[in-house]
């Protein structure tokens, strides 16, 4: 059995999977963007300082071990930190700013497994990195818009807000702070450790109680403590996503769970796969870099989880084009025959995509097996056909036929199925 949390895929699972990477590679590609493929594992550090000693992720879910020289190392749990690490190790800083990178790949995380959420899971990531302007973050959106869009996607939400500059969030924390501390009680026991370490993840609380209570209180949102900077920034995001027509709301409740996010925070939601209705999001990173060694690097980004939309696609209907089965399937009549499928099958690959059986068949056996696979052509290989180095070919959506010198199969099944 797999392990829990994770599975196979094959089949059309696997075709939708590679689909939405595919779809996503095309929209971020035509934006200038440069695939990057990083380690499935870094440094422990890199993830508890890019993401956040206060986050679930850090202290929950990360799938941490020890190397045979003692260094602790951690499965990757998300993509930006590691992306951001690889962006300063290699020296893009030198390179023409903005610097746009994106990546596609498993991550792990110790979550309780449910519905579209595995402990091994698949993102797309896209990462700018090399610019404060908010053209970069409205730039950001409307390509998570579009990989979502161009997929089919119709009944998409796109959620927007701020987080502030770090000395908004302190002001609020403050704030927060002081609001809960007299109910600490009744918080959730997570929330309780959020109260001293970072109050704003309860908002971001998964806990009944703890949205009961500050619904109760009345808690004010992050939106109402920004600073000037902060607000303006927010606003020009706002004028270039209404100018390009993409739809969006402004959702004062919106948190983003990690805690480099500085400014700009957004998802995109999918109504029709449950609560948990995110397909991805991300937001600005300004000083991530920094708590990673290096100089300080302004970035903003996205990662969108690939089994999150494919729920979505098939909640809209949306099917995989039918596998393609082989080009042809060779059936041989005789033992005799059976190495010589082998030699014409080698003989025809790759150019065309050849299969065939490893024991002797009766034609109508054959015939059935070569539909069961889907296959465009039979082809048989009897005395007959032996002796004459020939092959007798059938196409199965006709059931017309054709006997040929084995040298000419090629070139009459290149030009049959174009």
């Amino acid at each position: 059995m797999a392990v829990r949390g994770t599975k196979d895929l094959f089949g059309k699972e696997l075709k939708l999977h590679q689909h939405i990477v595919a779809t996503a590679r095309k929209v971020l590609e035509a934006a200038g963007a440069l695939e990057l493929i990083t380690p499935v594992f870094e440094e422990t550090q890199v993830f508890e300082k890019g993401v956040g000693a206060s986050t679930d992720i850090v202290r929950k879910e990360m799938f941490t071990f020890q190397d045979r020289g003692g260094r602790s190392l951690t499965l990757r749990p998300e993509g930006t930190a590691a992306m951001v690490r690889a962006y300063l190790e290699h020296g893009m800083k030198v390179w023409p700013q903005p610097v746009r990178l994106w990546m596609a790949g498993p991550m792990f995380r110790a979550e309780r497994p449910q519905k579209g959420r595995y402990r091994q899971f698949h993102q797309v990531n896209y990462e700018a990195l090399g610019s404060e302007s908010p053209i970069l973050d409205a730039e950001a959106i409307v390509l998570l818009y579009e990989c979502l869009k161009e997929l089919g996607l119709r009944r998409l939400k796109v959620k927007l807000s701020s987080v502030g500059d770090p000395e908004d969030r302190a002001r609020y924390n403050a704030y927060l702070r002081e609001l809960l501390a007299p109910h600490r009680e009744a918080l959730s026991e997570d929330s309780k450790e959020r109260l001293s370490l970072n109050p704003m993840r309860i908002l971001d609380s998964k806990s009944e109680r703890d949205q009961a209570l500050l619904e109760a209180l009345g808690v004010k949102p992050m939106l109402d403590f920004l600073g000037e900077e902060a607000r303006a920034h927010l606003k020009r995001v706002e004028r270039h996503l209404e100018r390009l027509s993409v739809p969006y709301e402004l959702d004062p409740a919106l948190v983003r769970g990690l805690d480099y996010y500085v400014r700009t925070a957004f998802e995109v939601h999918h109504e029709e796969i449950g609560a948990q209705s995110a397909l991805g999001g991300g937001g600005r990173y300004d000083g991530l870099s920094e708590l990673l060694g290096g100089p300080r690097v302004p970035g903003v980004g996205f990662a969108f989880g690939v089994e999150r939309v494919a729920l979505a696609l098939e909640a809209e209907g949306f099917a995989p084009q039918e596998e393609r089965g082989p080009d042809l399937y060779l059936v041989p009549l005789t033992e005799e025959a059976v190495e010589e499928a082998f030699y014409v099958a080698e003989a025809l690959r790759p150019r065309l995509r050849v299969e065939y059986a490893l024991s002797p068949r009766k034609p109508g056996r054959g015939v059935e097996e070569a539909l069961r696979r889907n296959a465009a052509f039979a082809g048989f290989l009897g005395e007959d056909e032996l002796r004459a180095g020939e092959l007798t070919l059938k196409r199965l959506a006709t059931g017309e036929q054709v006997r040929l010198a084995i040298p000419e199969v090629a070139g009459f099944l290149l030009s049959t199925l174009g």
